[in-house]
């Protein structure tokens, strides 16, 4: 190597040791996506109010519990936002640990574990997000059994149920509504069958750009997401909670286990039930956690209390104790 070339290299190498490293993140949240229950304004105004980085996460409910599970020796996570049922595995399965966050004694007996392991942040209500223009001119489906006509095949989609806790909501509301209960879902069972008949698209992950881009022109999928698409979106998107009836479901965070940053995820997690958080999840068609009525607002946006009506609040605890028995059956007789 000539004196020059040698100068050349040593000049790279100090250049190179002097970059400044990539910044760390302040806080890691498994399943905190941005397209999902606007996470990323959530994320940006927790990086304004209290200065830490949160990336985003693109995992779901499941694969959020299986990355902890993993992790358990050595913990990468600070917080785990999971549907309810899989909020009460991770505490089963030792991978939480007790946090009473501020406002913990204004959240409702039945949306908090009362140890402190989870914590309903806000909820939703599972029906069909629909792309309009993606129909063709065929109706908007008003039922669950509407999506079993050969009009829509090809066209519906729900979340694996297996994988995805909205993916499970979707069965347990289909069954409920079709005669079952959390000890029978052979009702789940045959609807899912029949709509496997017809295509059914089921992705793992979450669907929202793929239902936008009329992909998925019927999904199953919660009202924040289609009241998002409906108001923010160019086409048009409808919310439908269907005839039979359906379920209202809450979305928890937990404190992980080891966290490596937990006096800043507490913080987090306070912030998620603060004032200001809440009403953030309100302006993402979300309903908060805390008894606070929804912004006049927004609340227009929502269809009527009549609708409404027919979205029932349901023992989650139960819920997830037949959740092995659905999946069992749900692998060997329908997937």
């Amino acid at each position: 190597m000539t004196i020059a070339r040698f100068a050349a290299a040593l000049i790279a190498l100090s250049l190179f040791a002097a970059a400044p490293a990539a910044k760390a993140a302040d806080v890691i949240c498994y399943n905190c996506p941005p397209q999902w229950a606007d996470w990323a304004s959530m994320l940006k105004a927790i990086k304004t109010d209290l200065g830490y980085d949160i990336p985003f996460d693109n995992k779901n409910s499941g694969q959020a519990l299986s990355q902890l599970l993993a992790e358990k020796s050595n913990p990468v996570a600070d917080i785990g936002y999971f549907g309810v049922n899989f909020g009460m595995k991770a505490k089963a399965q030792g991978v939480t640990q007790p946090y009473k966050p501020q406002h913990w004694n204004e959240v409702p007996a039945g949306l908090k574990d009362a140890d402190g392991e989870w914590t309903a942040i806000h909820s939703g209500t599972l029906g069909l997000f629909v792309n309009v223009d993606a129909l063709g001119g065929k109706p908007v489906p008003a039922c669950w059994k509407d999506l079993l006509k050969p009009d829509y095949k090809g066209m519906v989609g729900y979340l694996d149920p297996p994988s995805a806790a909205v993916g499970y909501v979707g069965a347990v509301a289909v069954n409920l509504a079709l005669g079952g209960s959390d000890a029978d879902f052979s009702p789940a069972i045959g609807f899912f069958k029949a709509l496997h008949g017809n295509d059914a698209i089921v992705p793992k992950q979450t669907s929202y750009a793929r239902v936008v881009s009329g992909e998925i022109p019927i999904l199953f999928d919660y009202d924040f997401n289609a009241y998002r698409a409906k108001y923010t979106e160019k086409g048009k998107f409808a919310f439908v909670i269907p005839c039979e009836g359906s379920v209202v479901f809450p979305y928890v965070v937990s404190l992980t286990k080891g966290a490596p940053n937990a006096e800043k995820a507490k913080k987090v997690i306070d912030y998620l039930l603060s004032d200001k958080g809440q009403a953030i999840w309100t302006n993402a068609y979300l309903r908060p956690a805390r008894p606070i009525e929804l912004p006049e607002a927004v609340k227009s946006k929502f269809l009527p209390d009549a609708d409404y009506a027919r979205a029932k609040s349901v023992d989650w605890a139960k819920m997830e104790a037949g959740q092995k028995a659905f999946t069992d059956r749900y692998l060997a007789e329908v997937r």
